[in-house]
């Protein structure tokens, strides 16, 4: 065996001793990473930034080449409002449903950027639009993800009046992922808005009833409660600091995180 060989073997071992001491050593292993709508904007004023897609994909990249098996719920915002439909005399039901349809174009747009990347994924829709999106079945989304898939569910929960983020919280339960991951960009929770108070503090942990007593806005109320009758953690972090997210499910104290 040439030297050649026996260096490329060495450094496979290497690679692969490597790889299985990070998964070893993951906090989580099924992950629910829900993004804003907005966080796609980047520096734009409206619709996607390219530039902003890539950067997550390949952070999404990075973790799930380490094992860790990802689902994503991505909000509409940067597209259409529903609410702030309604709130200018359109009809909420029809301006939810709209903002359904602008996750699932935001849904498409992060798959093909993930698939640049060279991973696999699929996106399930919870209204039917068969031609771009598989149907929401929670056991085939959960095969998905066995097989190393990224799945990224559009179309939030399917049902007006309810919000993204109670999308996020619903699907995070039905895969039982681990923990519910909220990228913001702000680098977690703080006692009031760090971009207006200067004084703000940020929390490194807060518990489910000590966010409900002092107010804090972490995601909408039907959310925040479905999580916290479900012992489900959610850590609010900063998604635009690259190396973020690797370092979350590696267990680094990154963010906030609200538990019981």
């Amino acid at each position: 065996m040439s030297y050649e060989d026996h260096y490329l073997i060495i450094s496979r071992i290497s690679k692969s001793l490597y790889l299985y001491d990070f998964y070893r050593k993951m906090k989580y292993k099924r992950i629910l990473l829900k993004l804003s709508g907005e966080a796609l904007m980047g520096n734009l004023q409206y619709g996607i930034d390219p530039v902003r897609l890539t950067e997550y994909a390949q952070q999404v990249k990075d973790i799930v080449d380490f094992g860790v098996e990802v689902a994503i719920v991505i909000g509409g915002g940067n597209i259409f409002r529903g609410v702030s439909g309604a709130s200018k005399g359109m009809d909420r039901v029809q301006g939810d449903h709209m903002g359904m349809l602008a996750t699932v174009i935001n849904g498409l747009a992060l798959q093909g950027a993930l698939e640049d990347q060279g991973l696999n994924t699929r996106l399930q829709s919870a209204i039917e639009i068969d031609e771009v999106a598989e149907p929401f079945i929670r056991r085939r989304a959960l095969r998905h993800l066995e097989k190393g898939r990224v799945v990224i569910f559009g179309g939030g929960t399917g049902n007006p009046y309810f919000t993204t983020d109670s999308a996020a919280v619903l699907r995070a339960i039905e895969i039982k992922a681990d923990v519910i991951l909220k990228g913001t960009r702000v680098d977690g929770i703080y006692t009031a808005d760090p971009e207006k108070d200067a004084s703000a503090t940020k929390y490194d942990y807060i518990s489910f009833k000590d966010v409900l007593e002092k107010g804090l806005k972490v995601m909408d109320t039907t959310a925040f409660t479905l999580s916290q009758e479900n012992e489900l953690p959610i850590i609010v972090f900063d998604m635009n600091t690259n190396g973020n997210l690797k370092k979350l499910v590696s267990g680094e104290p990154i963010g906030t995180t609200v538990n019981v």
